[in-house]
């Protein structure tokens, strides 16, 4: 008897150090991270993200994915194979498992979670797979570049990052396995070039962040390039390390605002107060609400609020030579070869915040001699008020805590002497 309690003593000390070893571990990476690249050759500017998507003869594939911070669900350039095995998927083709009409997620992505728009046609249970005894789940999806919709059919799918400790690029591995869609080849004539999905990083449960998971904290940080060089995107804590500031944490340069929850979107709000343009505001009335976007290109503003800016703008800048607007922009100017230095636009926020939009990411060049101001006119009745658009976050730092609902944001990081191209993707080995 004596010596069987001594063996649960011991079985007991045993598990209990298991646990406490498993508790104490802490792992050589604090986030997940991919480049993030600029594209210049569709209808507007756009922007992806790189991941691995399948480990086929010995290496892993890549695949670029359009980064959509308002989209309820990932979708790419694949196709549903029930029955896979090696050799079974045609050449340069994705192959992933299908979700059945008859899954959950399937009933909750239509009801809840997918794309809504009027062009939509209903989603239905008719389509099959050759020999599968279920149908499969078509789900909506939105062209973010022209607009249609177009139908995709639910997967279970595979993706793969590199993970960093936010200075360093490690060769170990991370696996995200996500309810994702597979639309034809041929949704994706109207993307850049080489990009063929969407990755929604927006608050929805069928979103990217969803399914990731411990020691992963809830965070995203994104850093777009202004240049063909790619920009940095992380998920997880920080810190974050950009060059030649090595050993500053940019999370040193962040001020935090509220992130608000809007009723109709997985996408991300805040509350802006006023809009300050060398000291002179330019009143937001209270019921406007902010998005912001990571497919419209440059801030649009509804015309009451766009009008205000640009006259107290342009009395600001009377100095300058007045050029003829240039579509999508009401405001332009001609340039000489130095270019135009304009005063800041503040965006006011919470608690004595201000988000500074500098002459980099207000002035738009359009021609070799006209730069124009990048902000749109959206028309009277446009909801929501003002869109940030992503001219006016090149360069900038924005750190998305998902956990507490705050946006934590640089403004130009040009002014710090670095850039969102400014990470060092060298892979090294995992300490």
């Amino acid at each position: 008897m004596f010596m069987l309690i001594q063996l649960v003593v011991i079985v007991l000390a045993f598990v209990s150090y298991e646990h406490e070893a498993i508790a104490a571990y802490v792992p050589p990476y604090t986030s997940i991270v991919v480049p993030v690249n600029k594209h210049t050759d569709a209808a507007k500017p756009l922007y992806s993200v790189q991941i691995m998507t399948a480990y086929e003869n010995m290496q892993y594939l890549h695949g670029n994915f359009l980064i959509d911070i308002d989209a309820p669900f990932i979708w790419h350039d694949c196709i549903v194979q029930w029955n896979i095995y090696p050799g079974s998927c045609p050449s340069n083709t994705l192959c992933t498992g299908p979700v059945s009409c008859e899954e959950y997620q399937c009933t909750d992505v239509r009801a809840s979670y997918g794309y809504k728009n009027p062009s939509c046609a209903p989603e239905t249970n008719t389509s099959t797979l050759p020999g599968w005894g279920f149908c499969t789940c078509p789900v909506n999806v939105v062209n973010p570049v022209t607009g249609s919709c177009s139908q995709a059919l639910l997967n279970y799918d595979d993706f793969t990052v590199n993970t960093s400790d936010g200075r360093n690029v490690f060769n170990g591995l991370y696996g995200a396995y996500p309810n994702a869609a597979c639309a034809p080849s041929s949704t994706f004539a109207s993307f850049p070039a080489n990009v063929s999905g969407v990755m929604a990083f927006s608050t929805s449960p069928y979103a990217f962040p969803a399914y990731l998971y411990q020691p992963l904290k809830k965070t995203f940080a994104l850093c777009l390039p202004s240049k063909p060089a790619p920009g940095v995107l992380f998920y997880g804590t920080g810190p974050y390390y950009l060059f030649p500031q090595s050993n500053v944490d940019v999370r040193s340069y962040l001020s935090y605002t509220p992130l608000i929850k809007h009723p109709d979107s997985f996408g991300y709000f805040i509350s802006v107060n006023s809009i300050v343009i060398k000291k002179r505001s330019i009143n937001v009335p209270m019921d406007a609400s902010t998005r912001l976007s990571t497919i419209d290109p440059y801030t649009t503003l509804r015309t009451d609020i766009y009008n205000g800016v640009v006259r107290r703008f342009s009395m600001v800048t009377k100095r300058l030579r007045p050029a003829k607007p240039v579509a999508p922009f009401g405001l332009c100017y001609i340039t000489s070869t130095t270019g135009l230095k304009v005063p800041d636009i503040d965006f006011s926020l919470p608690d004595g915040k201000k988000w500074t939009v500098s002459t980099t990411n207000s002035i738009k060049q359009v021609t070799s001699e006209v730069a124009c101001l990048a902000f749109v006119d959206g028309g009277a009745t446009s909801e929501p008020a003002i869109v940030i658009g992503t001219f006016q976050f090149e360069d900038n730092f924005l750190e998305f805590d998902l956990e507490n609902s705050t946006l934590g944001f640089s403004s130009s990081l040009l002014r710090k002497q670095t850039s969102c191209a400014n990470f060092n993707f060298t892979l090294t080995n995992s300490p």
